[in-house]
């Protein structure tokens, strides 16, 4: 996506996240917000990360533009993820209803161990996650992370913590599947030592 089409298309979900945020002087942290996004899809920090196929640095650096902004509001790390993840509710309503449809199918575990399979092939071929192991069975799924694009994107940006934005997109989505998905995450990579997860069969 060019440049400032992205900054426009982001810029209208920020300015959720200063509406529903109640800030002031919203026209004065859009242009705030704007320039450092700019700035940043002009950096070699970018160029360097927007080589994945399977992530995007346009969509995560507009993400992190956001929190950056918040955070030097004087916001913590918790209340800046709360905040920026506000701009993104109407895309989160749309997946939340996908996933109501697929809890309802008696093989949801299925489809999600093959999500998993197929997500794990291609992040091994673009090399923008590295598993420590990954094992697929016919009733579980476990996984180990140590390097991972998106996090080491954040803490290029000194916001390491704040990558949970992402991290937390598995645990909403398993949220969603409980009639027959057991999620367990362990830890991961924002604030612990590696992320690992188990995705389990319901009986």
């Amino acid at each position: 996506m060019d440049a400032e089409k992205a900054i426009k298309t982001y810029g209208r979900n920020y300015w959720v996240v200063l509406r529903e945020g109640g800030f002031a002087d919203k026209e004065k942290k859009m242009k705030a917000f704007e320039s450092r996004l700019r700035e940043m899809y002009a950096s070699e920090n970018f160029r360097k990360h927007n080589i994945y196929p399977t992530t995007s640095a346009t969509y995560i650096y507009a993400v992190m533009a956001m929190c950056l902004e918040i955070k030097s509001l004087g916001y913590s790390d918790k209340d800046t993820i709360e905040i920026v993840n506000k701009g993104f509710e109407r895309r989160r309503n749309f997946f939340r209803r996908i996933i109501a449809i697929i809890n309802l199918l008696p093989n949801s575990f299925d489809i999600a161990r093959k999500w998993n399979i197929s997500d794990h092939a291609k992040r091994v071929k673009d090399g923008s996650i590295t598993y420590d192991y990954f094992n697929a069975g016919k009733d579980k799924v476990e996984y180990r992370i140590s390097k991972c694009m998106y996090v080491e994107m954040f803490d290029t940006y000194g916001i390491k913590g704040l990558c949970k934005i992402f991290c937390m997109t598995d645990e909403f989505a398993y949220a969603g599947l409980p009639r027959h998905v057991r999620f367990i995450r362990h830890s991961d990579l924002s604030d612990g030592p590696a992320c690992f997860d188990e995705v389990i069969r319901k009986a």
